[in-house]
């Protein structure tokens, strides 16, 4: 399914082809639908499986069209700090061209930044992302109003609980009205799970998505660079083997028209495929890649899930995928019908720590191929020294048509 099947409006599909999302997950062709019926629910999903886009996409579009503004309208309770962080650059992205306005509430600041949330919090941001104890801080100073909620979201429920936050996310729900949409999504369902389910949810829909794992016929390796390096070790990588068929995957449009040029001007036989083709010209070169007239294939996310092409010798990652669920179906596309395959991956400085994230999901370490001397210094790998890109404690914005 692509996004555009949901029915999703155009600022809200304008966010998600910036974030560079094409075509919907398992869990999200599950999830999605519900949500937007109102379902309350229940969903065992780890994370990488695409579940943060497939709570906050249906999200911004019920508030979207709800009549009720400048007030907080969804709470999304998480456990840790850095995971409040991501889901809020997540939906400052998806939301972008839309008005919502949202905010980050979490502990480990200074007092400047308790003022800033009690002001954002008093003005009544739409979405608010925080985790239990930072919220039962401003709650217990009477300034938050709740009255008007109408989505309650707990992420990593099975964490928080093994962290001991049970009583505070009863008595924040204690503030909330019974009459809410609530989405309960957490990586195993113990039973302590299933009795909080029981207490907080109404007839709730289950569902329940597993990560699959790549092939153990496909040989992985991942080159470490720099983002200029890229392009050069692309070239040198397609001269290195004879692979007859080669499937490029890049998360950017532009991206890929830019290595597709590169491409062709060093005498490869490429070509591309994105949202910007017409159906007409995407399936004319999909077909002169299937029939073996076109070497090599670069192409978004487009081409990662429902295409069916036996015998891709090597599927190339230029750049890591969103997640664990995309590093797999991209990677799938080579050793089908029983044949062998390779995958690599390319590497830069800021996606180590989500390349590390995804190697934990498939439980294996992928070896680090040696990059040759030639290209000069490479990034060292060192996945625990990533950091999010913008991390501030204020994520939000309330911009109006």
């Amino acid at each position: 399914m692509t996004f555009k099947d949901f029915g999703f409006d155009e600022r809200l599909l304008e966010g998600i082809e910036a974030t560079g999302y094409e075509t919907a997950t398992p869990v999200q062709e599950k999830v999605i639908p519900l949500i937007l019926q109102g379902k309350d629910l229940i969903a065992s999903a780890q994370t990488g499986t695409g579940k943060t886009a497939a709570f906050l996409l249906p999200l911004i579009q019920k508030i979207m069209n709800s009549a009720e503004s400048e007030h907080i309208n969804a709470l999304i309770i998480v456990p840790t700090r850095e995971l409040a962080v991501q889901i809020a650059q997540n939906l400052e992205g998806l939301s972008y061209f839309t008005s919502i306005s949202s905010l980050a509430v979490y502990g480990g600041g200074d007092g400047a930044s308790f003022v800033q949330e009690r002001q954002a919090l008093s003005r009544g941001a739409e979405i608010v992302i925080c985790t239990p104890g930072r919220l039962i801080g401003h709650l217990n100073m009477g300034y938050v109003k709740l009255k008007h909620l109408q989505y309650l979201i707990l992420d990593e429920a099975d964490r928080m609980l093994d962290m001991g936050f049970n009583d505070d996310i009863m008595k924040i729900i204690s503030f909330l009205p019974t009459n809410r949409q609530t989405l309960l999504f957490s990586a195993t369902m113990p039973g302590k799970i299933r009795e909080l389910a029981k207490k907080i949810l109404k007839n709730p829909e289950e569902i329940t998505i597993s990560l699959s794992k790549p092939p153990e016929r496909i040989k992985q390796e991942a080159f470490v660079v720099y983002d200029t390096q890229k392009p050069a070790l692309i070239k040198h990588l397609l001269k290195l083997a004879e692979y007859n068929t080669v499937l490029i995957f890049c998360s950017k449009k532009h991206t890929v028209k830019d290595l597709t040029h590169q491409l062709k001007r060093a005498g490869f036989s490429a070509d591309e495929i994105h949202s910007d083709l017409e159906q007409g010209m995407r399936e004319q070169v999909l077909a002169s890649f299937i029939n073996k007239r076109l070497r090599i294939l670069v192409a978004t996310d487009i081409l990662s899930r429902g295409i069916h092409i036996d015998n891709i010798d090597l599927v190339i990652n230029y750049d890591v995928p969103n997640d664990g669920e995309d590093y797999v179906h991209r990677i799938g596309r080579t050793a089908r019908a029983e044949t062998n395959g390779t995958a690599f991956t390319l590497i830069n400085e800021k996606e180590q720590k989500k390349f590390s994230t995804i190697e934990a999901l498939i439980g294996k370490t992928i070896t680090k191929a040696i990059v040759p001397e030639h290209f000069g210094d490479t990034p060292e790998y060192n996945p625990g020294f990533s950091r999010p890109k913008h991390k501030r404690k204020f994520v939000g914005k309330n911009k109006r048509a």
